[in-house]
Formats: C-alpha cells, sequence, structure tokens
C-alpha cells in the first residue's frame, strides 16, 4: 500500500481550482492598461484515516502536505467597452515548492509494523489562462469569467509531489461585489471546473463547484479589514480505469481574516492585501490552513481598492 500514491478526491487532492483566489473586490473594474500581480501562497494540510478488521487489527494512515508557490500575473484591461462592459486578460504563471509524505500503522494481537514515506519537488507549476467581462451598476458590480488549466508543470505520475496536475481543465463562472461610499464591500465569486481525462492515470476528477467571498470594512481610504472564505464541494463523481475507489467525492469549508493597503507610488498604484484561511469539514481531502499575500500594482487608481 505505501509504495503506491495515495489515492483521493481530485486525484491526490490537488483541484484546478485553487480555493481562496478571489476575494474582496473580485467584481470591480480594474484600471484601464496593463497591470502586475504577485501572490505568495503557503499551505499546510494533513489528511488521516483508520479501519479495524474483525481479526482484531486496526490499520491508521496519515498524508502530510506542505507547499509553497509564487504566482506571478501580468494583465491587461481594455479602455473600450466590449458588450457594455470592461474586459481584463491576464495568465498566472507559477513556481514553487512541494512535500509530501505518507505513513501507515498496522496493529494487531501480535505487536505492530509502521512504515512511512516522503516526496518533495521544485519547479515550474501550471499555466492559467484568465478572461473577466465586468459591469458596473452603481453600488453593485457584477463579473463573469473563464480560466483554463494547462498542463505545463512538474508533473510525474510515478511520485508523491508535484507541482501540476497533470491534465487539462476548464473552468467558468460569476462573480458579485456591492461597495457603498460609506466603505462597506461585500464580493461572492462562483464556478464549476470540468476536469479532462489524466492520460498518465487513465484517472478523470469529477465536475467541483466552488464558492470564493469576501467582505471588508474600510478605515480611511488606505486601509481596510474584513473576513474570507470558501466553499469547495466535489458536484460529480471521479471516473476512469484509475479510479478504482470509486466516485470518493471531495469538500472543504474555509474562514480566516484579511487586511489590504492601499500604496501610492508616483504614478504607480500598489495594493497590498493579506489573507489567511483554516481548512474545516474536509472530506476525501487534505485538512489544515493556508495564506496569501498578494501585491497588486497598476498604472492608476481604480474604484475601491480594486481586484484582490
Amino acid at each position: 500500500m505505501l509504495c503506491s500514491a495515495p489515492a483521493r478526491a481530485d486525484e491526490a487532492g490537488a483541484s484546478a481550482w485553487l480555493p481562496g483566489q478571489f476575494a474582496s473586490f473580485a467584481a470591480e473594474a480594474n484600471a484601464p492598461g496593463f497591470a502586475l500581480e504577485t501572490i505568495y501562497y503557503t499551505r499546510s494540510a494533513t489528511a488521516s484515516a483508520s479501519r479495524t478488521f474483525p481479526i482484531g487489527a486496526s490499520l491508521a494512515a496519515g498524508y502530510t502536505l506542505n507547499e509553497t508557490y509564487v504566482f506571478v500575473t501580468p494583465s491587461y484591461t481594455f479602455r473600450d467597452p466590449i458588450l457594455n462592459g470592461q474586459l481584463w486578460l491576464g495568465a498566472t504563471f507559477a513556481v514553487g515548492h512541494a512535500e509530501t509524505g505518507v505513513s501507515a500503522v498496522l496493529s494487531g494481537p501480535f505487536g505492530s509494523f509502521a512504515s512511512s514515506r516522503g516526496d518533495f519537488m521544485t519547479g515550474v507549476g501550471d499555466l492559467y489562462p484568465l478572461a473577466t467581462l465586468k459591469w458596473r451598476l452603481g453600488n453593485h458590480n457584477i463579473m463573469t469569467y473563464a480560466t483554463a488549466a494547462v498542463p505545463v508543470g512538474a508533473y510525474d505520475a510515478t511520485r508523491l509531489a508535484g507541482l501540476g496536475i497533470g491534465h487539462w481543465a476548464i473552468d467558468g463562472g460569476f462573480g458579485y461585489t456591492f461597495a457603498n461610499d460609506a466603505g462597506f464591500e461585500l464580493s461572492v465569486t462562483a464556478g464549476i471546473t470540468y476536469n479532462f481525462m489524466n492520460p498518465h492515470t487513465q484517472y478523470q476528477s469529477g465536475v467541483d463547484g466552488h464558492i470564493d467571498w469576501g467582505a471588508s470594512i474600510a478605515l480611511g481610504e488606505k486601509l481596510y479589514l474584513g473576513a474570507v472564505g470558501y466553499f469547495y464541494d466535489q458536484l460529480g463523481p471521479d471516473s476512469g480505469p484509475g479510479a478504482q475507489l470509486g466516485g470518493f467525492q471531495s469538500k472543504v469549508t474555509a474562514v480566516g481574516p484579511q487586511i489590504g493597503y492601499a500604496i501610492d507610488l508616483g504614478i504607480v498604484h500598489a495594493d497590498l492585501n493579506l489573507r489567511g484561511y483554516k481548512e474545516f469539514d474536509a472530506q476525501n481531502r487534505p485538512e489544515g490552513w493556508n495564506l496569501w499575500l498578494t501585491l497588486s500594482l497598476s498604472k492608476f487608481r481604480p474604484r475601491g481598492q480594486g481586484r484582490s
């Protein structure tokens, strides 16, 4: 058992959609022209399971995951309206480091046997092109988006650790942001992911549904505080010859705090955002915490703080 990669929903618990990537101000208009966003992301998560057999023996297994990424997203926002909305195009590149470990203890009437295995990988992650179209109606902002996972990242089906998911995926959805002059803001972004077959493992993850949200209150023109969270639920079962455990659907929920600060650097405007998530209610998926530190640079300052 310990010589094979652990099977979990969304194939090793790595989904095309990274929960939490949309937060506050998600549907607000961007500054026209070129922009650059850099994200430092770190996560620590664990999973465990146990089983007792009629003969008096028991098996306990554990899984640990620690990963760190730097995401860089160059983008361009069109000044002229498209379908009466604002078109934004970008692509996210990633480099990262992942450490994975599995362990198991078999206990019985004649003693116990323990074994463990670990792996790590450093390199380039998958490529994620992204397009959004946004409309503003007073305090109400509406967004539709589409993205894809292009499997160019470091991936090896025979190893425990990986920086890519090994297959293509497409994702799309809608977002809404309410922001008033008093400084209150609430954003919700919902989407669905379709995963294609992984040709390396003949494993196809099910359809995933996700909701990211953020709420904040402004403390002056530059500082805001608030809360963030996400709901992630696998709507369809895993399939394919490699899905030996059947449907094995996963879910997880998370919530946490956020703080943001705006900095004017001459003709460049910078938005700095720090947010953290504590996961709970996980099923067939590692559970832990993750931290996002985002720096967004644009030429002109948009209304509010812009996209976080």
